[in-house]
C-alpha cells in the first residue's frame, strides 16, 4: 500500500476485525479477497483522494468497495498531500458512528 495515509486506531481495528471475520466465517480465499480490495481501495484514494464524494462533513469522503460491503471514511490534507482514513465501516452499522474520531 502507498505510505500518504494512515488508518485511525479505530479504523484500523475495524479493518483487522473484518479480515478475521471472513478468516474465521468464509476462507482463506475470501479474507485474501478482502485484503485485496482495501489494497485497491487505499491505492486508489491516495492516488485521487479528491476523486469520491463528500459526505457528513466539508472534509470526509466516502470510498465504497465494490465486492464487500464496506465504506472507507476518509480526510485528506491537501497541505502534507496525506490520507486518513477515519472508518473502515460495514454498510449494515448506523452510519455516522465514527464521526468521534475526527477530534483525535
Amino acid at each position: 500500500m502507498p505510505e500518504d495515509y494512515t488508518f485511525h486506531p479505530e479504523a484500523l481495528a475495524e479493518y483487522v476485525a473484518a479480515m478475521s471475520y471472513y478468516l474465521e466465517e468464509a476462507s482463506a480465499t475470501v479474507a485474501q479477497g478482502f485484503i485485496d480490495e482495501m489494497e485497491v481501495a487505499v491505492r486508489a484514494i491516495s492516488a485521487s483522494p479528491q476523486l469520491w464524494r463528500k459526505v457528513d462533513t466539508v472534509e470526509t469522503r466516502r470510498y465504497l468497495m465494490h465486492r464487500f460491503p464496506y465504506a472507507l471514511y476518509y480526510h485528506w490534507e491537501k497541505s502534507n498531500s496525506r490520507v486518513t482514513i477515519y472508518a473502515v465501516m460495514h454498510l449494515s452499522r448506523k452510519p455516522g458512528y465514527w464521526h468521534g474520531r475526527l477530534g483525535s
